[in-house]
């Protein structure tokens, strides 16, 4: 069997491993056996085709790398969605707000809601800020 079909076939089973796996290291080795199986249809030697996959390897690390980790470093509440995304924002209460209960208008909707710190009682009218949401729950705290 020619060594390009043995590089062709292990990046075929490489890319396919990725797919399942999502790693992307095995993407990055299939690529490089590519580059290999191409070395080895323009006839290099065994020993040249073995550089030309750790040359490719490396250089996909070097480019893959960078962009992976920025990735990463993106925080996740620029995300956020549901009732998370309310968290920050600011209501307006309907009816007095104390440690144990209480009502406020968030985007248009009506939450029930209890004082974040319960020794406060916020009166009806006031604008408050959503520290966090509990079930169906909204603590709130007043702004200042």
């Amino acid at each position: 069997m020619d060594d390009w079909v043995i590089w062709l076939i292990l990046a075929v089973v490489l890319g396919i491993a990725e797919i399942f796996t999502l790693t992307t290291a095995l993407g990055l080795l299939g690529g490089a056996a590519l580059f290999a199986g191409l070395a080895a249809v323009i006839g290099l030697p065994v020993p040249l085709q073995l550089l030309v996959f750790t040359g490719a390897l490396a250089a996909g690390v070097v480019v893959v790398r960078p962009i992976a980790r920025r990735q990463l470093r993106q925080t996740p509440s620029k995300q956020r969605f549901g009732i998370q995304a309310l968290v920050g924002k600011p209501a307006y209460v309907v009816r007095e707000v104390t440690g144990r209960d209480g009502r406020v208008q968030i985007g248009g909707e009506e939450w029930s809601a209890r004082a974040y710190d319960e020794t406060l009682v916020i009166p009806a009218g006031a604008v408050v800020d959503v520290i966090e949401i509990e079930g169906a729950t909204a603590l709130v705290y007043p702004r200042e």
